[in-house]
């Protein structure tokens, strides 16, 4: 997928996931996530101060993690939608398809190719779009189109020894049944059971 392709899809999942984050209230912030080290509360802290970090990337900044420490917010759901406004015009901007972006969360040894930055932020947002709604209990069914761009993603994530280490960004992955749908399968991949709900969640503990 070339970068303006995932460009455009990564607008789309963002501008989603603002949709879906605006249901949130006061009151859901303790809800449990399938992130299971985050409450709902966290897990927007991390999604805004992401989307602010790849801005920072697509502007030329370097390997500062400053950038990417997330903090609690007394208005996460307005400061959510303005950070994700900030990503997407900061990725729209001319000449950003031919730059490199350093990601320091992931390594600090050299700068990604801008279709591979984005790819990743792309991913991140279709499936914590789905970790919002799960958690708020609420219907989320991506695209056809969009879960077609992301799972080839989805598949090229490295699995292993590292996403048990503790702040990997993904858990071990799942099984894969040869008769899953391909959305469920990208969940499994990054280690999310599709049959999550936060009622139970809540539930068992």
């Amino acid at each position: 997928m070339n970068v303006d392709e995932v460009r455009r899809w990564d607008a789309r999942a963002v501008e989603t996931s603002v949709e879906i984050v605006s249901h949130v209230t006061s009151r859901d912030l303790q809800r449990a996530t399938p992130c299971a080290q985050w409450t709902l509360g966290e897990l927007l802290a991390h999604m805004t101060v992401q989307h602010r970090g790849f801005a920072t990337a697509a502007a030329g900044n370097g390997p500062d993690l400053s950038h990417w420490r997330p903090h609690v917010s007394a208005h996460p759901v307005a400061d959510y939608r303005a950070a994700a406004d900030a990503v997407i015009g900061a990725f729209a901007r001319d000449g950003v398809g031919e730059w490199k972006f350093w990601l320091p969360e992931i390594g600090t040894e050299f700068p990604f190719p801008a279709a591979t930055a984005v790819g990743f932020h792309f991913l991140d947002y279709v499936v914590h779009s789905w970790d919002v709604a799960r958690s708020l209990g609420i219907d989320f069914a991506p695209e056809s189109g969009m879960v077609a761009a992301v799972l080839p993603i989805a598949r090229l994530v490295p699995d292993g020894a590292d996403r048990l280490r503790e702040g990997a960004a993904f858990a071990p992955g799942l099984p894969v049944g040869a008769d899953s749908a391909d959305f469920d399968s990208v969940l499994s991949l990054l280690g999310r059971s599709p049959r999550w709900h936060a009622e139970y969640e809540t539930r068992r503990a």
